[in-house]
């Protein structure tokens, strides 16, 4: 089954974990890190992903909607249109708290606001 873009409806965790994460010009911004799953309504809340940082140090991690995730086959990663910038001022945290279950609404409210996701 595909989606109305072409793309199939269904993927392996495994396969975006990893993925590299671009700006709309092409540039390398950062890696999905994770993706957090609502229990309650089979879906994903949101990509973990990670941006910044050199080997792990001073890598900020951000709540990006699913929804703005756009896998493009020809780049072999994930575009998102925001700049740098916005995505620096983005709500942040560690791995952890983001992850965490109880944490892990309001990061989603706090992403959707802030990226005026749908």
């Amino acid at each position: 089954m595909t989606t109305a873009s072409g793309h199939t409806s269904a993927i392996r965790a495994k396969k975006v974990i990893g993925t590299t994460v671009k700006n709309t010009a092409g540039e390398k911004i950062g890696q999905v890190e994770d993706i957090v799953l609502d229990k309650t309504s089979n879906k994903i809340i949101f990509a973990v992903v990670g941006f910044g940082g050199f080997l792990g140090m001073n890598e900020k991690f951000h709540p990006v909607p699913w929804s703005a995730l756009d896998y493009v086959e020809s780049e072999d990663s994930y575009v998102v249109p925001f700049t740098k910038e916005q995505l620096q001022a983005a709500p942040a945290d560690s791995l952890d708290k983001l992850t965490r279950q109880d944490g892990a609404a309001s990061y989603a409210s706090r992403a959707d606001e802030y990226y005026k996701a749908h």
